[in-house]
């Protein structure tokens, strides 16, 4: 999700929400500007989570959603 961050404490508050969310087992700030933020669980709700994000931190868009396929 690419999240509108201002401040240091606004990448805080973006990782306390993500990690709030059920079912996340990684939280983590990806880009050049440490805005995206990658969250990786079972049964997470992007919908949701972008929601919950727009309400606490900012502007959220969802980048992209996929299933983490694991090797054999």
């Amino acid at each position: 999700m690419k999240v509108q961050m201002n401040c240091q404490k606004c990448q805080t508050k973006a990782l306390t929400v993500g990690a709030e969310a059920n079912g996340v087992n990684f939280v983590g700030l990806e880009g050049a500007d440490k805005d995206k933020v990658v969250v990786i669980g079972d049964g997470v709700d992007a919908a949701t989570l972008a929601t919950t994000m727009r309400k606490k931190v900012g502007h959220t868009d969802i980048i992209s959603v996929a299933e983490v396929k694991k090797g054999n």
